[in-house]
């Protein structure tokens, strides 16, 4: 780390408690830690907000693989954007259903798109994307 800068926080002693048994629960083994995590995850957040970010998105589906031609639509539609689809992995999770998880790069509002194309297939139970930068402007 470059250039550490010490500061001093003022702060309400039952808050720094809780703070502290948050923490602590988390395993971080100082506040200083826990509070450079919590600066970088609202940065991050504020960086992917702008939908020509570049990022990684993590979508996760499930679905029942008993419905007529899921699989298909689903595989249909991730090839219209494989330029953008990095990775998938398919898991049967008990004789009915599938859980899917794709890896996808682009420009933040693309990524969202095809999340959400996907996510509103018809059949698809639940899903969920998580996006991060690709790392360029990691803190």
């Amino acid at each position: 780390m470059n250039n550490v800068i010490r500061f001093g926080v003022s702060i309400d002693e039952k808050l720094l408690d809780r703070f502290d048994s948050l923490i602590a629960g988390k395993g971080y083994v100082n506040r200083s830690e826990a509070i450079r995590d919590m600066i970088r995850d609202k940065l991050i957040t504020e960086e992917i907000a702008d939908e020509k970010a570049e990022v990684i998105g993590t979508l996760i589906m499930i679905y029942s693989h008993d419905v007529r031609e899921i699989s298909d639509t689903l595989n249909e539609i991730q090839h219209q954007y494989f330029k953008h689809i990095v990775s998938t992995l398919h898991v049967h999770i008990d004789e009915h259903n599938c859980i899917e998880i794709l890896v996808i790069k682009g420009k933040a509002k693309t990524v969202q798109s095809i999340a959400d194309i996907l996510l509103s297939t018809k059949n698809v139970k639940h899903g969920k994307l998580i996006l991060t930068p690709i790392g360029k402007n990691l803190p």
